[in-house]
């Protein structure tokens, strides 16, 4: 029980921060918005994309959602830094609870701002002429959950790693930007070249919008199946690679 409080506390207040910041939540849905209908349209307009009722913007929709997750799990791993400067990460650290769970509970707290945003967008569906049945909206959910849980999972061990928010952002930079591009986000995964064929597949992120194409849009590179385990084995694999990483460091510094 005294594990399980722990997770609640530390899930509720990461929850706490993340709806209090209502700019913020306006912020994350207008941008994907902006992709969605601008970059959508304009490319669209250049390419002939046939075969999705919606077009080009249609295609782009899961790997927009994959992109939002992305971007809002791995920098909320900048919140370990700031709880670490402020101190308040001391006092998370002499409670009695296990490090794997106060990993666990950021990972959930931002897991759950991602999930919000997902929401969010599913419910917006019709921007881009993509018809979302209740089944459909259901098992997008459960794979927005796991995708979130993966990339939290990450942001929480690169944060474990650096000692400063400058240091955070310039390594995101080199990560988050070809993790989204080799998702297959914009472009089909199928048809091409070797040598880039092979990094898209390296690419967990790809395995997760594979799988939200193949639930919103029934059309996929890859089966169902083999995309959600590839999400389920990485998110646990981050999970307990932060946990072991975050309380070596922080063990470290206390």
């Amino acid at each position: 029980m005294p594990e399980l409080e722990g997770i609640y506390t530390i899930w509720l207040r990461e929850t706490k921060r993340y709806v209090r910041y209502r700019s913020r939540i306006l912020t994350s849905v207008v941008t994907p918005l902006l992709w969605l209908l601008i970059f959508g349209t304009g490319l669209g307009s250049a390419i002939r994309f046939g075969g999705i009722p919606g077009g080009y913007q249609a295609f782009i929709y899961p790997g927009i959602i994959g992109q939002t997750i992305l971007f809002t799990t791995i920098f909320s791993g900048l919140s370990v830094i700031m709880d670490r400067q402020y101190g308040f990460l001391k006092e998370i650290m002499v409670a009695p609870i296990s490090r794997p769970s106060i990993v666990l509970g950021k990972s959930l707290g931002i897991g759950t701002a991602a999930l919000i945003q997902g929401v969010i967008l599913l419910l917006l569906s019709f921007v881009v002429g993509v018809q979302m049945t209740v089944v459909a909206f259901i098992i997008s959910i459960v794979l927005i959950i796991i995708i979130s849980l993966g990339f939290a999972g990450l942001g929480l061990l690169i944060a474990s790693l650096t000692d400063s928010m400058e240091g955070f952002n310039l390594i995101m930079s080199f990560i988050v930007l070809p993790i989204f591009l080799l998702s297959g986000a914009l472009f089909p995964v199928t048809g091409l070249p070797t040598w880039l064929q092979f990094a898209v597949y390296l690419d967990p992120l790809t395995y997760g919008v594979d799988a939200l194409r193949s639930v919103i849009l029934n059309q996929s590179a890859l089966p169902l199946e083999l995309s959600t385990l590839v999400i389920s084995a990485f998110a646990l694999l981050m999970i307990f690679v932060s946990a072991y990483m975050f309380t070596k460091r922080e063990q470290g510094l206390m």
